[in-house]
């Protein structure tokens, strides 16, 4: 699917896309931190409909219930679809050297070849870290590699 994004100067970002049924959607990120949610008619593309306006932390709850789920099934289907790659989960124990550090200072990707793609921080899901995003002690991350990768992340975190 095509995402289209646009930037409205002084507002924020718009990503549309067209769905299955032939509307296009919009999602517009505001500068403030809110989202709003747009239908255009077909009969005038330029003419957006709100649908829905969310906070940031009511957006965060909506890709949260819409993400985790289908992140999960990305990945199982990525693995089973290329030889070699594995999927692999690796707590942050409380003995862990890389708790309460960013997790770009472990440089696991650049050690080891494997991606950290998700962090499961109790019912919260960090899709993408950063490598300013901060480890926790519980949290879980989910690597994408070779299992040879994933046993290498899991040396440095768990030291």
């Amino acid at each position: 699917m095509d995402v289209n994004e646009v930037l409205l100067p002084g507002v924020g970002l718009r990503y549309e896309f067209v769905n299955h049924e032939g509307h296009r959607i919009g999602v517009v990120a505001q500068r403030s931190g809110e989202f709003e949610l747009v239908v255009y008619p077909r009969d005038d593309p330029d003419e957006a409909h709100p649908v829905l306006r969310l906070t940031g932390e009511e957006a965060d709850a909506v890709a949260e219930i819409l993400g985790a789920p289908r992140i999960a099934e990305r990945f199982a289907d990525l693995t089973r679809e290329v030889p070699g790659l594995d999927a692999g989960r690796v707590e942050v124990g409380p003995g862990s050297p890389c708790a309460g550090r960013p997790l770009g200072e472990t440089r696991a990707r650049t050690r080891t070849g494997a991606s950290i793609v998700a962090v499961v921080r109790g019912e919260d899901v960090i899709a993408s870290p950063g490598p300013a995003q901060r480890l926790h002690v519980g949290d879980v991350l989910v690597v994408i590699g070779t299992c040879e990768g994933i046993t290498g992340v899991q040396r440095i975190i768990q030291g």
